[in-house]
């Protein structure tokens, strides 16, 4: 059967979200799942669909060099367009980018990585067979429209209702009449079947998938990577650091100032326990070791707060597309007593990893007097650390 088709779709792939909900200044779309963009699972979906022979990638204008990166990836043509300040917006210049030559539009949400070809297929052939198609589930959920005081106005039949998803589809020239109509009447819309079913056109309901989950919230995330745990990679993650005690330094662990009449010698405050847990975190994503990212010959680094260094190597290893799932952290130190402090140390951590409390253990031992630990010389401390490949 494929070899009957021939492609007469234009396909509009939509990034060009602010991903407020998301809670990060990162697009959405370029974070990384099972170790690839989340834009490039649907580009993929869309390039190797039979019926589409050109795609157009709209995105925020300061991603448009990550986006470009993707586009060679694709099997059929692609452009890359700036969005626009609303959905409808960012549709239409993905259409006016289109080539004229082809029929139909097939609509799709970069934040739906999980699309299947089947499904693109089964919303191009309705789009064909009926004007406009959609993909849709059933709900599964009783729902309930609510008035504006916040109370239950009636409640729909579940069996009519649908949680709609994309892809969308829809004859060119009917989406462009549609679109004129909602201009004209200063009328803009989040849903594009909503644009068209304004116009006074029906609208094919096309089986889709319940795994085709939108990228919306945090939650959202980690459905997705359960769907695509065949994907991911753990790591485990080993770090271990050494300072000097010394006078006249003040003695800073896991970012708590600790009474003491020595503190740790070294270019930055010398916290052997941040230290520690950022070796351990950069080893485990193979990014080298914090003398590579952080160098005691750079004179901005002098004094300097670990607790916002180790920050800034969890901010690396998000962009290398790493999550962290846990700390444990060993300090050795015959002097003086870290007991009263640990949980201060704990949420220290967590804070700065982006972890609860929960998931961040720190220990401490003497080392009953033996060694350069025992003696009073100095503190060492170990961290172990698993990351996964998001």
């Amino acid at each position: 059967m494929d070899g009957e088709k021939t492609p007469c779709f234009g396909a509009v792939l939509l990034g060009a979200g602010n991903s407020t909900r998301m809670g990060g200044e990162k697009s959405k779309v370029l974070e990384s799942l099972g170790g690839k963009p989340v834009l490039a699972w649907s580009l993929q979906v869309l390039g190797e669909c039979p019926w589409v022979g050109e795609v157009v990638l709209v995105c925020r204008e300061e991603d448009r060099p990550a986006v470009e990166a993707l586009a060679g990836s694709c099997p059929v043509p692609v452009q890359v367009v700036a969005g626009g300040a609303q959905r409808q917006d960012s549709v239409a210049r993905g259409v006016e980018a289109l080539s004229p030559r082809w029929e139909y539009l097939l609509i799709h949400d970069g934040a739906r990585p999980l699309v299947t070809r089947e499904v693109t297929d089964a919303v191009c052939r309705d789009a064909m067979a009926f004007g406009a198609a959609t993909a849709a589930v059933p709900s599964k959920d009783t729902c309930k429209l609510g008035d504006e005081e916040g109370f239950v106005e009636s409640t729909p039949p579940r069996e009519r209702l649908w949680a709609v998803q994309t892809p969308q589809a829809f004859q060119r020239e009917l989406y462009q009449r549609a679109l004129s109509l909602a201009r004209e009447a200063g009328q803009s819309y989040t849903d594009d079947c909503q644009l068209v079913e304004a116009a006074g056109c029906r609208v094919k309901l096309t089986q889709g998938d319940y795994r085709n989950l939108k990228l919306t919230t945090p939650e959202d995330r980690l459905a997705a990577r359960a769907y695509t745990k065949g994907e991911r990679t753990m790591r485990v993650g080993y770090g271990y650091d050494v300072h000097r005690l010394v006078e006249g330094r003040k003695l800073i662990l896991a970012g708590v100032e600790i009474p003491f009449e020595k503190g740790l010698l070294g270019h930055s405050d010398a916290d052997v326990v941040a230290h520690a847990v950022a070796d351990a975190l950069l080893g485990a994503a193979a990014l080298g070791d914090i003398g590579h990212l952080f160098p005691d010959t750079d004179p901005q680094y002098q004094g300097a707060d670990s607790l916002a260094l180790l920050g800034e190597v969890c901010r690396v290893l998000r962009e290398k597309g790493f999550s962290l799932g846990n700390l444990d952290v060993t300090l050795m130190a015959q002097r003086p007593k870290i007991a009263p402090y640990i949980l201060e140390m704990r949420e220290n951590l967590g804070k700065a990893c982006g972890l609860p409390v929960e998931r961040v253990s720190v220990k401490a031992t003497t080392e009953e007097g033996l060694g350069f630990t025992g003696s009073g010389e100095g503190m060492s401390a170990a961290a172990v650390c698993l990351v996964e490949e998001t």
